[in-house]
């Protein structure tokens, strides 16, 4: 069986990521999901939610930041 090939998750928007985040979980969830790649796939699933709640965090600090300046 060959492995998937992915795009690096730096590369990636935020919308890609959770893009191919749903695509995964809809092939892990399917039946014809194949028991060899499962492993692959959970990797990628969880190199995508820790960019995507990096990228989250980052955007948050940064419009508390915008939002504190706006106050003073």
């Amino acid at each position: 069986m060959e492995k998937p090939q992915f795009r690096p998750v730096g590369e990636l928007t935020y919308n890609q990521a959770v893009n191919e985040l749903d695509g995964i979980l809809r092939t892990m969830q399917s039946d014809s999901c194949d028991i060899d790649l499962l492993a692959a796939y959970t990797r990628r699933a969880t190199e995508l939610l820790t960019e995507c709640r990096s990228r989250l965090t980052a955007t948050d600090k940064e419009l508390q930041a915008i939002l504190a300046g706006l106050q003073q």
